[in-house]
């Protein structure tokens, strides 16, 4: 069997050429996630090193989470459970 690559007079039928492009585009779907992956990690290494920083100086890196989780909720939900935590905690004694 040959192929188009190697010998160019050989027509290739419908369904090859649309094999070879569906590989093609899986491909490149591939490689994307693949880069998207690299970056990630690279930017989950940046974080560690600014929490590092930041221990250093002497902030607490938990505390630290737990501010930047508590930016990224809506207002209202934060104030609701903040409420529901201080009835909680008013009804165990605390």
């Amino acid at each position: 069997m040959s192929d188009t690559s190697t010998n160019p007079d050989v027509v290739e039928s419908q369904g090859d050429a649309t094999y070879r492009v569906t590989a093609n585009e899986l491909r490149q779907f591939v490689e994307r996630i693949e880069r998207l992956d690299a970056e990630k990690k690279d930017l989950a290494e940046q974080q560690k090193e600014v929490l590092a920083e930041a221990k250093s100086r002497g902030y607490d890196t938990k505390v630290l989470r737990k501010v930047i989780a508590l930016r990224k909720r809506d207002k209202d939900d934060i104030a609701e459970e903040e409420a529901v935590m201080e009835m909680y905690k008013e009804a165990l004694g605390m």
